[in-house]
């Protein structure tokens, strides 16, 4: 399914777009430009939902929403949903270097507030129709958020005082949606422009050879409109909140383990239901991205738990997980599935068998490589062909920080000889050349690895919260000379393949008046 080819990682947040945040507007469509001119046929993204809990795109409010923050505020402009001098107003002291999450919570919701207030009759047929085709996700997903930001002040699904509203009584739901009625089609109007802007930008990354990679988190947040909405396929407490959480036991990141918090699935419960959930959001993802990682692939073998309320995931036990069964039920729901697998951490023979399987690309990292005593099956020449490889990612140090901070002098001067790399090139460029070269289908780098970039430039740091997913790429970083130069070294690997998007049906004639009645209620059937 995957020709030898390449890409770059780096998330939306990251571009170095107007207004404190990287977002779907002119910034992004320069970085698609950049990957074209730099040969590159694919660009990786984090998940790109609504953040909740540590900003974190792995921490989202729901799994089919997107994140407002991402909306691009001049292309409302340009729409006539708001005005220069409004979105002017609404600036604050920021850097280029860095997302200032607190400020942005404060300032963008009441702008686009006043964009709410402009949507005319004809923007309304629009959003009506959006929410009609999106009805299995998107109602819940606004009384949700409706009901935590505005009449609970943000608590916790579990600690909503309202009873009846929490376990979704018929007569208190409908209540609630009376009540709430603008603040809900509020959301619905932000999840619409959202999937408008992100639908125009992989249009056009398409229509200029380039593939987006998304990424789908295996668990979902314990506080979510999935949670509320489905709470028979998660082991949980009768007041909603987890039972059992996810996480990994201690391994490279951390001596303690990885406590994520994530409620674990009742895989009993999903199978029951012949994984349609998990169909339907695979599905979700197959209209937004051309490729998906599935992140943390292990757990579908077997998954770490741990009991809610442990300090650290250190006591924690193996438990099995749906392996071939959900991915079979999948494929015979959709089709050839575009997966690629993150099967980084304790990887066992099952998991390896799972992986062999499934046929899907498994996952090696360059900086994990550097083990002067023995092979180690993430340095380039022990790759497969059936890979997706990384010189480093978002949740690792850089190429030229995780060299510098070898403390074993052997370890470092084996990463410097392996890399050939020499002090006219930078470490960014030497590792590039050594992932390009191998036998990998895929090879990925990460924009820090491409301007060699050290440890303020870092992502995130795994089991850390505060201060992470805030880095952004300078404007200036992405240039013609840059792109010249992953260019030449995308062909000389023979990585280089002009990527030919599959022809789109044209466009039928826009409706009559008279017709229009007859559309929008064929749509509403879809």
């Amino acid at each position: 399914m995957f020709e030898r080819t390449s890409g770059i990682l780096m998330h939306i947040t990251s571009l170095p777009s107007p207004h404190g945040i990287g977002t779907l507007g002119n910034a992004a469509y320069d970085f698609v430009d950049f990957l074209e001119a730099a040969g590159q046929r694919y660009w990786q993204v984090l998940p790109l939902g609504h953040t909740g809990f540590g900003d974190s795109p792995y921490q989202c409010f729901s799994a089919a929403a997107g994140n407002y923050l991402l909306i691009d505020l001049d292309t409302l402009v340009k729409d006539g949903l708001l005005t220069e001098a409004e979105v002017r107003a609404a600036e604050f002291k920021h850097t280029p270097d860095k997302v200032d999450y607190i400020s942005l919570a404060e300032t963008r919701p009441s702008l686009l507030r006043r964009a709410f207030a402009r949507v005319d009759e004809e923007m309304q047929k629009k959003i009506s129709l959006f929410r009609r085709k999106n009805r299995d996700w998107i109602e819940d997903y606004a009384l949700f958020m409706a009901l935590k930001e505005e009449k609970y002040e943000g608590r916790a699904l579990w600690d909503w005082p309202e009873k009846d509203v929490r376990s979704r009584q018929p007569a208190a739901l409908r209540r609630a949606k009376a009540e709430l009625k603008d603040e809900i089609d509020f959301r619905v109007l932000l999840q619409y422009l959202f999937f408008e802007q992100w639908t125009a930008l992989r249009t056009y990354a398409n229509e200029h050879g380039v593939q987006i990679i998304g990424d789908i988190p295996i668990y979902v947040s314990p506080d979510s409109s999935d949670v509320w909405q489905h709470p028979e396929l998660f082991k949980l407490k009768p007041d909603f909140s987890p039972k059992k959480v996810a996480g990994v036991p201690p391994d490279y990141y951390s001596e303690t383990g990885q406590l994520w918090g994530n409620p674990v699935y009742d895989w009993k419960a999903h199978e029951e239901s012949g994984f349609q959930w998990w169909i339907w959001r695979m599905k979700s993802n197959m209209a937004l991205f051309d490729v998906i990682r599935i992140d943390h692939f292990r757990g579908l073998e077997s998954y770490w738990e741990v009991t809610a309320g442990a300090e650290n995931a250190i006591k924690g036990r193996w438990c099995k997980g749906p392996g071939m069964k959900l991915l079979n039920a999948l494929e015979a729901a959709l089709g050839k599935l575009p997966v690629v697998a993150e099967d980084l951490g304790i990887i066992t023979d099952k998991v390896r068998a799972l992986l062999d399987e499934s046929g899907f690309p498994g996952m090696k990292v360059l900086i994990f490589a550097f083990d002067v005593w023995n092979d180690n099956e993430h340095l380039p020449h022990n790759y497969k062909p059936n890979m997706i490889v990384y010189t480093s990612t978002h949740d690792s140090q850089s190429v030229c920080e995780q060299v510098m901070d070898i403390c074993n002098e052997d370890e470092k001067q084996f990463a410097y000889r392996y890399l050939r790399s020499s002090t006219s090139e930078a470490l960014g460029w030497s590792a590039i050349k050594s992932v390009w070269a191998s036998c990998a289908n895929i090879t990925m780098t990460t924009m820090q690895d491409v301007l060699s970039l050290g440890a303020d430039a870092r992502m995130n740091v795994p089991s850390t919260v505060g201060g992470n997913w805030s880095w952004r790429v300078r404007k200036e970083g992405i240039n013609r000379e840059v792109a010249r130069m992953l260019r030449e070294i995308t062909e000389t690997y023979k990585r280089y393949r002009p990527y030919q998007p599959p022809k789109r049906p044209k466009p039928r004639k826009a409706p009559e008046a008279s017709e229009t009645a007859e559309v929008s209620e064929a749509a509403a059937q879809d």
